[in-house]
């Protein structure tokens, strides 16, 4: 039971607004502007401690009392291309590795008149289910990224670690045209990736054959 008041309390004090890469895509198409002009002015980009990702969060406003850069009076300024934790809210969502989705409540307080109502029909008010594949994608795509770069960490000197982090953000949020379809890029994006991160590998692996034949 949940009606939304509309107050806007859900944008402000907000630090933990996480985008995936089809969140920055779905922005920088309303905005009409590149992907990582996007992350730069809107966002603060970090590395997951545990999945040693990048992570991309709206950055919240010091001058506005840590509001969502979008916020403007009570409403959002890109409602239309919401982020996920922004449309699911009271919800949240977890994705397991064999892409089984559900959904559960989290803390709130706030909320209009309340009414009653089936989370599927929530859900498709805020167009979730119309979007759920791709989350699916992305949520499968990380976690097996996630092994990958644990592998890779290990392996590379942090010359290559480094370079290796630039390529994760080149296929996960940056090398997006916002003028056409999203899951094919992102396709094509990842088997971009795969050969880059061979590439990297071979040079690492070249790399200390050279410095053992100096010693």
């Amino acid at each position: 039971s949940f009606a939304c008041a509309g107050c806007g309390g859900c944008c402000r004090g907000r630090e933990d607004i996480v985008l995936s890469g089809f969140d920055l895509w779905r922005i920088a198409a309303r905005l009409r502007l590149p992907p990582r002009t996007v992350a730069r002015a809107f966002c603060r980009g970090s590395i997951g401690r545990v999945s040693r990702l990048p992570v991309l969060r709206l950055a919240p406003l010091k001058e506005e009392r840590g509001n969502c850069p979008f916020l403007t009076g009570n409403h959002c300024a890109i409602h239309d291309a919401e982020p996920l934790v922004c449309a699911l809210y009271p919800l949240a969502q977890e994705i397991t590795k064999d892409a089984q989705v559900s959904y559960f409540l989290q803390p709130i307080q706030c909320g209009g008149q309340v009414i009653a109502a089936r989370v599927g029909d929530y859900l498709a008010r805020y167009d979730v289910p119309a979007r759920e594949a791709t989350d699916v994608r992305w949520a499968q795509v990380c976690m097996e990224l996630e092994d990958t770069v644990e592998r890779l960490e290990a392996l590379f000197e942090p010359v290559f670690a480094r370079r290796m982090q630039e390529k994760l953000w080149q296929a996960l949020y940056y090398r997006y045209d916002f003028a056409k379809e999203y899951r094919p890029q992102l396709e094509e994006n990842l088997l971009w990736l795969d050969g880059e991160l061979k590439k990297l590998e071979g040079m690492q692996m070249r790399h200390r054959i050279i410095e053992k034949s100096d010693r």
